[in-house]
């Protein structure tokens, strides 16, 4: 959509767009249907639940503790002398975000075809509206996560937020952006490609294993065969977990190096995606 002068008319829409297109200004004219959509997507999430917004404590709290009896327990994982069931809260918090960024953009298409079959507005904004909104689940996990280090402090256990706690903002919009990228990507193939809806619950699961979600990244360097652990290593989700327990937790370790390959990686992963996304739009509605 841009604008004319000369020919009297304020907007045009057409087809026609550039490579990389992500029009900020026509972004900021819909920010409310943007505030809409995430309105939408908090209260529509669990409408109609018995036990309504309970899940967003329930799930990352019993995921914990189910990793903790596994692969802590039976599996005798070390923790680097962190209580087991903090260290795997904090990685589900941090997987927890990314995966509902993943999974809720990667059907943006499918699931909101009629919408955009009756009236224009930047299709970029509904997976936008779907990262916004996860961040209030990401940040009632986040204070579930504080709730239990505060309680462990209390034991009288020794934590250490870590200096770099700075960083912590650019691993949110990192995760944001991993997540909003590859779930564009997916949106755009789901619409030729339906079988993938199904393979895509068990590829979030397969990739959370390798993510360095339920083990630290040195047990994975110790007991995993060479490939595999090179695979954990540049993932990029397992250097953003690692980092997210190193700032919270002070254990582990940070690499410059790797942090600012898993930015790059981040970021050209987004691009990517709303370069697929903004030429499957033109011509979705006829697959679909």
């Amino acid at each position: 959509m841009s604008a004319k002068k000369d020919d009297g008319w304020l907007y045009v829409i057409s087809n026609k767009r550039k490579l990389v297109d992500f029009n900020f200004k026509e972004i900021w004219q819909y920010r409310d249907l943007l505030f809409l959509f995430v309105k939408r997507d908090i209260i529509t999430l669990y409408k109609q639940t018995i036990l309504g917004p309970l899940w967003y404590l329930i799930q990352p709290l019993f995921t914990a503790l189910i990793f903790t009896l596994i692969f802590n327990n039976l599996g005798s994982i070390k923790t680097d002398g962190i209580p087991p069931f903090l260290f795997n809260l904090a990685g589900i918090t941090a997987w927890n975000y990314f995966k509902d960024c993943l999974t809720n953009t990667s059907s943006t298409f499918t699931k909101n075809q009629n919408i955009f079959g009756k009236v224009y507005f930047p299709r970029v904004i509904l997976p936008m509206s779907v990262t916004i909104s996860n961040l209030l689940k990401f940040g009632i996990q986040l204070l579930i996560f504080i709730g239990f280090y505060c309680y462990y402090l209390f034991l009288g256990i020794d934590l250490n937020l870590n200096s770099n706690l700075v960083l912590f903002p650019l691993y949110v919009i990192v995760m944001g952006m991993l997540g909003l990228g590859l779930g564009m990507i997916l949106s755009s193939l789901t619409t030729k490609y339906r079988d993938l809806t199904v393979l895509l619950t068990f590829a979030v699961q397969l990739l959370m294993y390798v993510s360095a979600v339920p083990y630290p990244m040195s047990e994975a360097k110790a007991k995993f065969p060479p490939l595999v652990a090179q695979l954990v290593e540049f993932n990029p989700m397992s250097q953003v977990i690692e980092g997210f327990r190193y700032i919270l937790l002070n254990t582990g370790d940070f690499d410059l190096g790797r942090f600012l390959y898993t930015v790059v990686i981040s970021v050209l992963l987004f691009l990517l995606g709303l370069i697929i996304f903004n030429r499957t739009e033109k011509s979705f509605i006829d697959t679909v």
